[in-house]
């Protein structure tokens, strides 16, 4: 089981902003920030964190769950209108399963976030 995880950012202010936006529809909160870190979670415990410093090369891949769709279209949304760019609309993913329905957008640092929900329409 994994506790935690995290991504290096150039702009701890900037990822925070959109970090804030994007993952709000998710349930996540800042929950810890200091100068050039934050971490966000559904309270009481971070478990994604930002640090400024070297972007990580090649850019990661970060699936957050979702309690349903709706909750994905508004991250995707959210994300959108929070700077973060395209890398796939909400939709079906039958490929991985028949209910896998995610999007995904790259952050300010061109990592790839995703919002996933697995349970049937």
């Amino acid at each position: 089981m994994i506790d935690h995880t995290g991504v290096g950012v150039a702009s701890a202010k900037r990822s925070l902003a959109f970090y804030k936006a994007a993952l709000a529809p998710l349930g996540y909160q800042a929950l810890m920030e200091g100068e050039g870190y934050a971490g966000f979670g559904v309270p009481p415990k971070p478990d994604f964190w930002i640090g400024e410093g070297q972007p990580n090369v090649p850019a990661v891949h970060v699936a957050f769950s979702a309690s349903s769709r709706s909750a994905v279209d508004a991250f995707y949304k959210s994300a959108l209108a929070a700077g973060g760019r395209d890398n796939g609309p909400p939709g079906l993913r039958p490929q991985y399963h028949p209910n896998y329905y995610g999007a995904f957008v790259l952050d300010p640092d061109g990592h790839n976030i995703e919002a996933v929900c697995h349970a049937p329409a």
